[in-house]
């Protein structure tokens, strides 16, 4: 006789068993939705929770847990749950539109895209285009090539010139 808690029962069809058998062995799965997969496998076969946490290197609140989701929702109960947090505020075409400014425009009195400049332009805010630019690795300050300033060198205005050396 068992001590406890009783657990429910855990039924798993043929059709359930050949998608976690598929979860556990393709490559593109993540780790851990292949780890919840032979998890309900391993407890599908009548062993307790404690001997599955054993055998996985998983603690027994997490058997627990996935099993229970399985026994509730099926294979979908193992596929993760969307997180919390605020929902975007920006769309795509905000995002495009400031990735397409940054790339293809100039400021007409700068040489080159600020945040706040891009935010004025765009209707974003400025929190909105660091983000943007950090997460697309656009960096407008930064030149690929170097630039000859159009003032006089700083030899000169001392009253030395390179040629007098």
């Amino acid at each position: 006789m068992s001590i406890g808690r009783p657990k429910p029962r855990l039924v798993v069809s043929d059709e359930d068993r050949a998608t976690l058998i598929r979860w556990t062995a393709r490559q593109k799965t993540s780790q851990a939705l292949a780890l919840r997969a032979r998890i309900v496998l391993e407890s599908c076969t009548g062993v307790t929770n404690t001997q599955v946490a054993i055998r996985l290197g998983v603690t027994k609140p997490t058997v627990g847990k996935w099993r229970n989701r399985f026994i509730a929702k099926g294979p979908a109960g193992l596929l993760d749950e969307p997180r919390v947090g605020a929902p975007r505020t920006l769309g795509d075409e905000d995002v495009e539109r400031v990735i397409t400014q940054t790339l293809e425009a100039t400021p007409a009195d700068a040489t080159h895209w600020s945040v706040r400049s891009m935010a004025q332009a765009s209707g974003v805010s400025p929190t909105s285009v660091h983000r943007i630019w950090r997460a697309f690795a656009l960096q407008p300050h930064r030149s690929e090539f170097f630039k000859l300033s159009t003032t006089r060198s700083s030899s000169r205005r001392c009253g030395t010139s390179s040629a007098s050396t």
